[in-house]
């Protein structure tokens, strides 16, 4: 045998290896994804409890509360892990997320200011205990805030044009629009609790409605992420070998962080800000099975709606009657994940 043919019998066993891997990748989310979905529906605040379908009263809690709350769970991941894939390949930095660019900030302030002006106007109203109109204004007020933050950043860098004054705008960003709802909240005291279940993330109070919104964003968001794969793929070689391809940076980057925004801000909106899901995802599929942007992107969905779905059956669960803030939850798995990763890394 040749060197020439045992160079190609290498070659084509890595890729072999590699499209087994993506396989069973995506078979393994998709079960996972069915298995958290039946825990979804059998966990409640009595414990863990198979619903039967004769009870009328069974069929409105699992119709009304468990069925809405699991979808919902699982979307609002897959758009967070959507946007850290579609962060860290714009960024080419492992370590971006999706609240980068001053969405966070830009929502948690929005939320704020409508929780102060109505307690300065006699109206108690909180993130968790919102209901109806109220409910509707503080998601819209997160919604639009999140685009705010992203609005200004892209202001104060000018553009899309050089990805690390946008970087460094998103820091300026969302530092100065966290001070400004700290601001706010010490100056409306009432304010301060809704503040900080919006900050912890919560996914109890997920609806049909919400889980439309979110499943039209990931429907809207998901294929152009995927079909500015390759400018993602031409990124990791440089912005001046992706230019030398004849692709206009300024332009589909700007599209990009439209993309990003827009993920990031319905996820906000429903959930509140869920930490480290839409870090971690990425960084488990590139591990579990290394492959170009468009296979990342759509495997960083499932596996953020995996992640998130997980965290909020434990959230249901560990100390149930009570529940724990999802984002809490996916905070403690996701940094013990990552504390591990840079162990196993500096032993190796």
């Amino acid at each position: 045998m040749t060197d020439q043919s045992m160079t190609a019998n290498a070659s084509r066993s890595r890729l072999d290896l590699g499209a087994l891997r993506r396989r069973s990748l995506a078979i393994g989310l998709l079960l996972m994804s069915v298995a958290l979905a039946a825990a979804g529906l059998a966990a409640g605040s009595d414990g863990w409890s198979w619903p039967s379908f004769g009870d009328a009263d069974t069929q409105l809690i699992l119709g009304q509360i468990r069925a809405p709350r699991t979808l919902g769970a699982w979307l609002t991941g897959a758009l967070l892990g959507l946007a850290g894939a579609v962060a860290q390949g714009l960024f080419r930095n492992p370590l971006a997320d999706p609240y980068l660019l001053g969405s966070a900030a830009g929502a948690s302030l929005a939320v704020v200011l409508v929780l102060a002006a109505g307690s300065l106007g006699g109206v108690a109203v909180g993130w968790a205990a919102a209901d109806g109109l109220a409910r509707l204004g503080l998601v819209g007020a997160a919604f639009v805030g999140a685009f705010v933050g992203v609005g200004l950043t892209l202001a104060l860098a000018r553009g899309a044009q050089q990805t690390p004054r946008l970087l460094l705008a998103g820091v300026v960003v969302g530092v100065v629009l966290s001070a400004l709802g700290d601001m706010v909240s010490t100056a409306a005291p009432e304010a301060l609790r809704g503040k900080q279940a919006f900050m912890l993330g919560t996914t109890g109070f997920l609806g049909w409605s919400s889980v439309a919104v979110l499943a039209i964003g990931l429907v809207v968001t998901l294929p152009i992420a995927w079909r500015l794969a390759r400018v993602l793929d031409a990124l990791t070689l440089g912005e001046d070998s992706a230019r030398s391809l004849g692709l206009a940076l300024a332009r589909w980057r700007l599209v990009l962080v439209a993309v990003l925004a827009l993920a990031t801000g319905l996820a906000v909106s429903q959930a509140g800000l869920v930490a480290f899901v839409g870090l971690a995802a990425p960084h488990l599929v590139r591990r579990c099975a290394p492959a170009p942007n468009g296979y990342t992107l759509l495997a960083s969905a499932a596996a953020g709606g995996t992640l998130l779905l997980a965290a909020d059956v434990l959230a249901r669960s560990l100390i149930a009657p009570q529940e724990l803030p999802v984002g809490v939850v996916t905070a403690v798995l996701g940094g013990s994940y990552l504390l591990w990763l840079l162990r196993r890394r500096r032993l190796g």
